[in-house]
């Protein structure tokens, strides 16, 4: 039996550098069909009015630890991620990489398991965030465990691993060369954070396979005029990706800016959302629009990427196109999915329909509608 067939009319199309009006989105099964003019639309598909809303692709997210009150860490049960996936959904973020902060070996190998084991709807792997930072560095994370890295730690603590962890956050200066090979050999996006490095070993890092670097002007070495830090082997490097947090609060909307202009289409955006927490290592406190540890250092946020792409809108003055591409098809390249970020025919049909407001209208995932 041929799966049911529908097209999203009357509503402003947005897929990576092209935008459409006048056009359908069709969608059949899981896949998408393709971008047609409306009057082109198959006989046989279901027409679905959107009202003049925007139809993006589903967002993708590349540091998450949670949401509600389910920060996974904390959990380390399928249930959790399964209300993690269902809470995102409803965000429009239709793709995800589950994220842990510097734990305990134990929790990270017992996270990898858990994952391993489970059957994934729009989570797509584990970041690790940790533990081979910096302690100069470390933000919120527990400088206890902070570890520096081994091949014998590497091998133990991936050993459970089935593809799971997509990537791992490192400081660059704190990890040896034959650390680093190990890393790259296993096909894991490694990423620059937690780190004091100098621009020259922010480039020897990035030269050597180090391809991102995580949530952009937190925790790492300052932009100072007579060193211009990992920040600066971010904006000189070429080739180099970094994410960052537009909620106003972990970064100026100024320095976004600034970063923008410099970096171009490498800049993409995360939320490094977390979750209300009172138990285990990472005791998230929600103070307003952020969320702190119980002696106030800022810990994570309480952002979704609709509204950062809406922040970088309304405070940093990028164009609306733009914004959705640093939330789509920027992350989904970096960590080489061409199925998702995007709407090109045989994608999977992972759409997001919001308003001119920013509110979520629909969701389909997998060509699904799982948010009216």
């Amino acid at each position: 039996m041929e799966a049911r067939k529908i097209a999203l009319v009357n509503g402003h199309i947005f897929n990576g550098n092209d935008s459409f009006v006048d056009h359908a989105l069709v969608i059949q099964g899981e896949k998408i069909i393709g971008i047609c003019p409306t009057s082109a639309v198959p006989t046989e598909a279901e027409r679905i009015d959107v009202e003049g809303a925007n139809i993006s692709p589903g967002l993708v997210d590349l540091q998450v630890y949670g949401a509600g009150d389910d920060l996974f860490s904390a959990e380390l049960t399928m249930e959790s991620i399964a209300r993690i996936e269902r809470r995102l959904l409803a965000q429009g973020c239709t793709s995800f990489v589950l994220t842990l902060a510097t734990n305990t070996i134990a929790v990270f190998k017992e996270a990898i398991r858990i994952f391993s084991n489970y059957q994934p709807q729009s989570a797509i792997g584990l970041h690790l965030e940790g533990p081979f930072l910096n302690p100069i560095k470390r933000g919120a994370h527990p400088a206890e465990l902070i570890v520096s890295p081994s091949v014998e730690l590497i091998t133990d603590l991936l050993d459970a691993d089935q593809d799971a962890v997509k990537m791992i956050t490192i400081a660059p200066e704190q990890v040896d060369a034959e650390s680093m090979d190990l890393l790259l050999q296993r096909s894991i996006l490694l990423s620059a954070g937690h780190s004091a490095a100098s621009f020259e070993q922010g480039m020897q890092g990035f030269d050597k396979g180090i391809k991102a670097a995580t949530h952009l002007w937190n925790a790492m070495s300052p932009f100072h005029h007579r060193d211009i830090g990992l920040p600066g082997a971010v904006f000189r490097h070429p080739e180099v990706s970094a994410s960052i947090i537009v909620d106003g609060i972990h970064v100026d909307f100024q320095a976004v800016k600034i970063a923008k202009e410099l970096m171009g289409r490498r800049l993409f955006l995360i939320t490094d959302a977390v979750a209300a927490c009172d138990k285990g290592i990472y005791q998230h406190v929600l103070k307003d629009d952020h969320y702190t540890l119980p002696d106030g250092t800022l810990s994570g946020s309480a952002l979704s990427l609709i509204t950062a792409i809406q922040n970088c809108v309304k405070y940093v003055d990028i164009p609306l196109e733009e914004a959705i591409r640093m939330a789509t098809c920027y992350p989904a390249n970096l960590i080489g999915r061409s199925d998702i970020g995007n709407l090109d025919a045989g994608s999977l049909a992972n759409v997001l329909v919001f308003d001119a407001d920013f509110n979520v209208h629909a969701v389909y995932f997998k060509g699904e509608k799982v948010v009216v």
